[in-house]
């Protein structure tokens, strides 16, 4: 649709005082040194620091509360050969994590085995079944990456076993800690460690540090992917930490690494944070999402070309199941969010049988992408419970509202936008409406649009290679380190067309005298019908590059639009087919036969209304499904609410349209009356295709005169015989109301049918 789907929000214009002051002091062009002002950057040292991010910004690992504590026991163990076991996650956080410790415990000659819980057999998290199998094979320190915090009870149990457990850990603290050996966390209370945004691979990079007793530069490549796969704030150390492991993993020589890009095809020596986003992750994600995630570990660590290359093979395989199992399963949970009773809820809860747990939360992400609605998808199992994910909006904190709900819980975790979590099925309708009355007390009403914050309005022209360069010194962007984004409002749109396959995406060009832009809008397909049709627009995106035959040109991704107006859709005909009902909308019709004939034809869930009989329209996209009986009907109807539409769909169906056969001329009516007063009895009803034929006259334009006389008094008709009517009053033809009607008609034809689109544009604006 061309209505905005963000609310938007433009950045406050900083100080322009403050502007030229940075610019002067650090040898910059204006744009990078406004955008670094918006954001709060205004002294050299924080402009140095964020512009060259190096390994000194780095923070003192042994700033951790109990950092110096758990290198103590893991130099222990070391010298004792005692077993240590590494228990990771099985997600691409979780994986790095576990390959970074475990190289970094081998270095120092531990003997080190690994543990990577099972999706499906395990859970998420400390497992009791698992710790006791692990203490049972000899471990004597087990070492949590990316996991452990919520485990108080099972790290309880493990070390009534006799083996001691040092948790490292980023995830939301429980209310009350396990009695871990020690505790790596960077929002442990009482901690002075100064950035609390860590990943788990960087918590388990803090560690290693202070093991090694020097920053593993070999390991930041790691670090990257599990950093920016976490979706961890950019800033501070984490921009650190990922500007500098994408520096590595360009050079990396892990064989994994390479045979990984190759399979996902990307470009080693170009790899940034959107290949590991859309490319490596997805990927190292895949494996545990539907099976053992251990071969992630494997892939990363190896040293041998020949099982990295099989190992990403399979790693390949597993993400194109993947992609078939999120495609299946978000189809279904869409429908089900469309059900009427899910259309009233601001939260919603979608379970069903047979579902793969694997990527529940990649389909919870699609709804509400789909929907703006927090959303959990559960696979309803045989035992009576469902597990699975959920993922959130800005506005409505999951974690904080599940929080609330656990007595209907078996067992979740999460944060402020992503759960996971178990629940009895019989509990599901109580889960449901302690979330809607967590959205009422969270005022999720107040917030059913997002906001996208944009950072600058610029003209075509200004878009230019000197731009984008110098906004890419603020790379890697992510989290809180957004890219810029800017709103384009150009002087000519063309080219609107739509791609890919299912033909789902966008792209137009944008002019501005001889400067052009392209716009590539990804999942954006749909809305190609209101662009088309827009004579002026903003659009807002963030800005790329294209590689193509060895030229490099601008583009702009976009995120959202505007269409300036209201938005007329053309869709005219004269052939009514189910196809034309696909829009969501208000359908509406001016001929009450219609309305009953049609409705067959209406996608569920779609209101329709008679125009006669409304009395106010509030609705955001309408639907002309018929002509109305004159041009004063359409008029009404947008008195009465349709000029403040968004979006108007013209069908204007007539059956027996009359604006091309005209009206009768005066020598058509006199040869009629002639004939009227010279015969008696004629049988108009069976006799008037040879009358019209006798007469030289269309015989739909005979009907319609001996309709005009009859109103008129002019003659008599009975049974279907018709007779002239002795000493008629004079009285001028237009006067018959049926004369009125068809010129009305006529002229709604004119103007609604067989006028151009600029025309229809035109007269819908003058209402």
């Amino acid at each position: 649709m061309g209505e905005k789907q963000y609310q938007w929000q433009y950045a406050a214009a900083p100080d322009t005082a403050t502007v030229q002051q940075v610019m002067q002091d650090n040898q910059m062009p204006a744009p990078l040194a406004q955008l670094l002002v918006q954001r709060g950057y205004t002294s050299s040292e924080q402009i140095q620091h964020v512009l060259k991010p190096d390994l000194a910004q780095l923070h003192d690992p042994f700033l951790f509360q109990d950092m110096q504590r758990a290198v103590e026991r893991i130099q222990q163990a070391i010298m004792a050969n005692e077993k240590i076991t590494v228990y990771g996650d099985y997600d691409a956080d979780g994986v790095t994590s576990t390959s970074l410790m475990q190289e970094a415990l081998a270095s120092l000659g531990a003997d080190v085995a690994i543990y990577l819980p099972n999706r499906f057999k395990d859970g998420y998290g400390p497992n009791l079944a698992a710790y006791e199998k692990i203490a049972a094979d000899g471990t004597k320190l087990l070492i949590t990456v990316d996991n452990g915090v919520s485990g108080k009870a099972e790290i309880a149990a493990i070390q009534k076993l006799g083996v001691d457990v040092i948790v490292t850990d980023h995830h939301e603290l429980p209310p009350k800690l396990p009695d871990a050996y020690a505790i790596i966390h960077p929002r442990l209370p009482g901690t002075t460690y100064p950035f609390n945004g860590l990943s788990g691979v960087g918590v388990a990079f803090k560690v290693a540090t202070a093991l090694l007793d020097e920053v593993p530069v070999e390991m930041l490549d790691l670090v990257a992917i599990g950093t920016v796969c976490d979706l961890v704030p950019l800033t501070d150390e984490n921009r650190v930490l990922v500007s500098n492991g994408l520096k590595q993993l360009q050079q990396s020589t892990r064989p994994g690494i390479m045979a990984l890009c190759e399979v996902a095809g990307i470009d080693q020596q170009k790899i940034d944070e959107q290949s590991i986003g859309f490319g490596i992750g997805p990927r190292l994600n895949a494996l545990g999402r539907l099976g053992d995630a251990q071969d992630g570990v494997a892939l990363l660590t190896t040293f041998d070309p020949d099982k990295a290359q099989q190992l990403a093979t399979f790693v390949q395989s597993q993400n194109q199941k993947r992609q078939a199992l999120v495609k299946e399963i978000a189809a279904e949970a869409l429908k089900m969010a469309q059900t009427p009773e899910n259309q009233q809820r601001q939260t919603l809860v979608l379970a069903h049988q047979d579902w793969h747990e694997g990527v529940l939360g990649i389909v919870a992400s699609q709804v509400v992408g789909a929907t703006h609605k927090p959303t959990l998808i559960l696979n309803i199992a045989s035992d009576g419970t469902a597990k699975g994910s959920g993922r959130s909006v800005e506005a409505f904190h999951l974690f904080n509202a599940l929080d609330q709900q656990r007595e209907h819980l078996l067992s979740f975790g999460g944060h402020h936008m992503a759960v996971g979590l178990t629940v009895a099925v019989d509990q599901l309708p109580a889960l449901q409406a302690g979330l809607e009355a967590a959205a009422v007390d969270q005022q999720l009403a107040a917030h059913t649009t997002e906001a996208l914050m944009i950072d600058l309005k610029l003209a075509v022209n200004q878009v230019t290679p000197d731009l984008l360069a110098a906004w890419q010194q603020l790379a890697p962007f992510g989290v809180d380190n957004p890219q810029p984004l800017v709103a384009v409002t150009p002087e000519k749109i063309d080219h609107v067309q739509t791609m890919g396959a299912d033909q789902q995406h966008l792209k137009c060009q944008l002019h501005d005298g001889q400067s052009q832009l392209t716009v590539i809008g990804f999942q954006q397909g749909q809305r190609a019908a209101d662009l088309k049709q827009a004579d002026q627009a903003t659009f807002v995106g963030s800005l790329g590059t294209n590689e193509w035959q060895g030229r490099t040109t601008l583009q702009l991704m976009l995120k959202d639009f505007d269409v300036a107006g209201q938005i007329i859709i053309d869709q005219r005909t004269s052939h009514l087919t189910k196809k034309l009902f696909h829009y969501q909308g208000t359908y509406v019709f001016f001929h009450a036969s219609y309305q009953t004939a049609l409705r067959p034809y209406l996608p569920a869930q779609q209101p329709s209304l008679l125009a006669a009989t409304t009395e106010q329209i509030t609705a955001d996209t309408l639907i002309l499904v018929d002509l109305p009986h004159d041009l004063t009907e359409l008029q009404h109807l947008m008195a009465i609410g349709g000029a403040d539409c968004q979006r108007i769909v013209t069908l204007f169906y007539t059956k027996r349209p009359v604006y091309l056969e005209g009206l009768p001329q005066k020598q058509d009516f006199q040869r009629l009356f002639k004939f009227v007063w010279s015969h008696h009895d004629v049988d108009v009803r069976h006799q008037s295709t040879v009358l019209a034929k006798y007469l030289q006259i269309k015989e739909n334009l005979l009907i319609f005169m001996i309709q005009v006389f009859f109103e008129l008094g002019f003659v008599k008709i009975e049974n279907g015989v018709l007779n002239r009517v002795d000493n008629p009053a004079k009285q001028d033809l237009t006067q018959a109301p049926v004369y009125q009607k068809r010129t009305a008609q006529m002229a709604a034809e004119s103007t609604l049918i067989y006028s151009n689109y600029q025309e229809l544009k035109g007269w819908f604006a003058q209402q």
